[in-house]
């Protein structure tokens, strides 16, 4: 039996006072009170900072109060964190909301300004870390936070950079959360984080409860944040079926009508970047529902959970899917695609968004592999341009001769099939396949050469080369 139609057959008796389930519980109850609160600074009200209970948004008045209609199923009180004003964080974890108490109908939020203007800012995303045990867990902080940790100090002193974590924080094992956050302060960097289907309460009942323990440590699995002229959102877009594993890429209507609400105070100037676990454009069911809400802005969407690194521009939006944190989990030093392990970093200019994909242990520039090998007596080359996109451009050259452009191909990463292809294979995990990507330049070698190079030229202009040495007989 469902739950509604279980509650519905509840006759409750108090005092001779027959009650339904639906009066006794307030399932139709669209709103069961009003909450206020002021939004501060240094003791002085905000005005115009967004409110929700992730149902209603209202926005803070010239004194930086409001008042807030809650939805009976509401379980937070949260903010959109204005710009100009620091991400309030504990140890890394941003926290941008109270949980809603039935003894309580104020909630105060209380703002740090930042001291310099953050128009120009940066954020990192990491997909998948998916620790699974203290191996993966010792992977994680010894090579993943230090990377962070000198990317930042290269950044310079008194950049802003932010963090969002797109899903699959753990892999099931939600003890490994507190490593997580370990692995978050010791980067430095105040990060978000995004619901992803490892990160869920497995068989304790449908996509309403399976996500319990994450709100427990980090709040609402969709709210939103401002930076400069940026704004950025959150949602979950994995939905739970209640049976062992089984999920799909879903975006509720919940959270489609409170987007409505909340981009009706975003300006149609500021670039929107909206980050799930799931790529929408590979595996949301209702994507073109999503897609219509955001119509009339330039939108970035960043997502993860394939392991693998794959540009997507369809529908007037540039979707990002991330190479993982933990690669092809923990098992070696590439993803299934060939694209090290890694995560995206991007720097913010006003509205306009420029980034690049960091490799693990590696300098900004790698940016491309270069491999030979034969087949039936023929010998090529293969390129991994794992970033790669339409508006970059990859060019090579044999013994420095010019060769001409190299246009993308479907195949196999050389050392990801010789990795992870085949039954045991990788021995720690052997599940772990290659997987054919998009991103590949390929070119047969003649008789005589000697010597590669090729060189990748990036959307925004960056060259990128990397050579390889070749014998043919």
């Amino acid at each position: 039996m469902k739950r509604r139609e279980f509650l519905n057959s509840v006759l409750l008796l108090t005092g001779g006072l027959v009650l339904s389930a639906e009066a006794a519980f307030g399932l139709n109850k669209t709103v069961k009170n009003k909450v206020k609160g002021t939004v501060k600074a240094r003791g002085r009200g905000l005005a115009n900072v967004s409110v929700s209970d992730g149902y209603n948004v209202v926005q803070t008045n010239a004194r930086g109060k409001y008042k807030l209609p809650v939805n009976s199923q509401a379980e937070f009180v949260f903010i959109t964190i204005p710009s100009g004003y620091a991400l309030p964080n504990e140890n890394g974890i941003v926290k941008h909301y109270q949980r809603i108490s039935e003894s309580n109908n104020r909630y105060d939020f209380e703002l740090e300004a930042l001291q310099q203007d953050d128009t120009n800012h940066k954020f990192i995303v990491w997909a998948d870390p998916q620790v699974k045990n203290q191996e993966d867990v010792r992977q994680m902080l010894t090579q993943a936070v230090p990377d962070v940790q000198e990317l930042v100090q290269a950044f310079g002193a008194g950049a802003l950079v932010h963090g969002i974590t797109v899903g699959d924080i753990v892999w099931d094992e939600h003890a490994l959360f507190q490593n997580y956050n370990e692995a978050v302060a010791g980067t430095g960097v105040p990060f978000f984080q995004v619901l992803g289907n490892h990160d869920m309460d497995l068989n304790q009942g449908g996509d309403e409860v399976s996500d319990r323990t994450f709100k427990k440590l980090y709040g609402p699995t969709y709210y939103s944040f401002n930076r400069g002229k940026v704004h950025y959102v959150v949602l979950d877009d994995v939905r739970y079926s209640g049976e062992g594993k089984k999920y799909d890429g879903h975006v509720s209507q919940q959270q489609l009508d409170w987007l409505k609400k909340d981009l009706a105070f975003v300006p149609k100037d500021y670039l929107v970047v909206l980050s799930a676990h799931i790529p929408v454009h590979r595996g949301v069911e209702n994507k073109q529902e999503l897609l219509d809400v955001l119509e009339g802005y330039q939108v970035h969407i960043m997502t993860g959970h394939t392991h693998y690194n794959q540009n997507i521009i369809a529908d007037g939006v540039y979707e990002h899917i991330h190479g993982t944190l933990c690669g092809a989990w923990w098992t070696g030093p590439v993803c299934s695609d060939g694209a090290p392990r890694g995560y995206g970093v991007y720097e913010v200019n006003g509205n306009e968004l420029s980034w690049y994909y960091k490799s693990t242990g590696l300098e900004k520039e790698h940016q491309l592999s270069v491999h030979v090998e034969e087949q039936q007596g023929q010998k090529r080359m293969l390129a991994n341009v794992w970033n790669w996109d339409p508006e970059w451009k990859v060019e090579w050259w044999a013994d420095g001769n010019y060769m001409g452009a190299l246009e993308s191909s479907v195949g196999y990463d050389p050392v990801a099939y010789a990795l992870y292809f085949g039954k045991g294979l990788p021995e720690k995990r052997g599940f772990a396949e290659p997987r054919e990507t998009d991103h590949l330049f390929k070119a047969a070698l003649a008789p005589g050469m000697k010597s590669l190079r090729v060189v990748a030229t990036d959307r925004f202009g960056n060259k990128y080369e990397q050579s390889a040495d070749v014998e043919i007989s």
